[in-house]
């Protein structure tokens, strides 16, 4: 069985160890982090600070735009965009890996603790009762002292994660 977890497209493209998991991982991505792709493409704030981490990443996030612009994976997603909560077919990676899109609905529930995305982060987590998969400490934090009610995994944990108590629960 796959494991899932909810996260935002560019911790996809950042970390490639996502993309080759030892075991089945889905991701399940608000579509509004597909759309932050496109920012962080034709940015010239830099994602990293090395400047050739940054070239590197920048790279990253640029092929996996054009994977998710291919025929049959944009299909998935424009599927998924017809209705607020619905969820594309998942768009496989390689045997191991495959991601969800979803067209999550930011209601400003945490607006005062969250920006509109992470919001969406943290509603479709709730709502699939997954864990989120981040590397933003500060965010963690603030969703440990929001006593928001979701589980939250550090991406440095992620061997941890796939291997984790939740997953091996009967």
């Amino acid at each position: 069985m796959s494991r899932q977890f909810v996260t935002e497209a560019v911790m996809v493209a950042i970390y490639g160890q996502l993309l080759t998991s030892p075991a089945p991982v889905e991701y399940i991505v608000p579509y509004t982090s597909l759309l932050e792709l496109y920012e962080f493409q034709d940015s010239t704030e830099p994602l990293m600070d090395n400047p050739m981490d940054d070239q590197h990443v920048k790279q990253k996030v640029s092929e996996l735009i054009h994977y998710f612009e291919e025929p049959l994976n944009q299909k998935k997603i424009q599927r998924a965009l017809q209705m607020p909560w619905a969820k594309s077919l998942p768009i496989l990676f390689d045997g191991n890996t495959s991601l969800i899109v979803i067209n999550a609905v930011d209601t400003a529930h945490y607006g005062e603790y969250f920006d509109p995305i992470e919001t969406e982060l943290v509603l479709t987590a709730q709502r699939e009762a997954l864990p989120i998969l981040t590397d933003q400490l500060d965010w963690i934090h603030r969703i440990i002292e929001a006593s928001v009610p979701v589980h939250v995994y550090d991406i440095d944990d992620f061997d941890f994660a796939i291997d984790g108590p939740m997953f091996n629960n009967p």
